[in-house]
């Protein structure tokens, strides 16, 4: 059995930056493709990281099959991209970017007669981290499981806080000192509602959607660290729990 395997992050610095085939016998679950790749790179199994199988989350147990697409995600700092907006439904507005993102072009077409407030989270590329002076940054995702991850937490939004519009618009590629790195915009008839979303959308975009941040300074880049997935994300190594 074949499964293409998509590594990510910091583990391209251990498997390669490119997709490769993998051989499993039939059967095997994403436990044993993690004790595979484990034995030539450790951090496959140290990092706290999670998989995707076919764009989706997946936990250890899950069996694999023919032509899988598995995605390893190192913890995340953080459809096909273009310039066309990707949308669930009238209300929500999903895009990955190469190119500036112009911040008041759509604040404006997020406004509506029936809004109270319209809340603006807009992250920025700062010039130090850690005390190091930072040149610029790289930012890379898993596109289609990213869309399709903000996708879901903009309905979340919308059907649990009580907000009427959604836009979440996030750089890929490189970014300079100052340009805008993600956008959320959210619109409600009710200021409360519209602050919970906002907090809640860039707090949780930044634990559970596989976008990976690497940072350029004047004496070296890194990978950014990212926060530790949320229980029920990530697969722990063999003596630890399941997903």
């Amino acid at each position: 059995m074949h499964v293409r395997v998509l590594p990510f992050g910091i583990l391209k610095e251990s498997l390669g930056s490119d997709p490769f085939a993998l051989d499993l016998p039939g059967g095997a679950t994403v436990a044993d493709l993690l004790a595979r790749l484990g034995v030539h790179a450790p951090a496959v199994e140290s990092l706290g990281i999670a998989v995707s199988v076919n764009a989706e989350y997946a936990e250890r147990g899950q069996v694999l099959r023919e032509n899988d697409e598995v995605g390893l995600l190192p913890p995340v700092s953080g459809g096909t991209p273009s310039n066309e907006p990707a949308k669930t439904e009238d209300c929500v507005l999903i895009r990955l970017v190469r190119e500036p993102i112009e911040a008041e072009e759509l604040v404006a077409a997020a406004k509506q007669g029936e809004d109270g407030a319209v809340i603006v989270f807009d992250g920025i590329v700062r010039n130090n981290s850690c005390g190091r002076k930072t040149l610029y940054l790289d930012y890379e995702a898993y596109e289609e499981m990213a869309v399709k991850q903000m996708n879901e937490l903009a309905r979340e939004a919308i059907t649990r806080l009580g907000v009427r519009n959604v836009a979440i618009i996030h750089r890929l590629g490189r970014l300079q000192v100052g340009e805008t790195s993600v956008l959320i915009i959210v619109a409600s008839s009710h200021r409360r509602q519209a602050f919970e979303a906002s907090r809640w959308l860039i707090d949780t975009l930044k634990k559970t959607v596989p976008i990976w941040k690497k940072e350029t300074f004047v004496d070296g880049a890194v990978w950014a660290d990212g926060e530790p997935f949320p229980p029920g994300y990530a697969v722990e190594g063999a003596d630890g729990p399941a997903a």
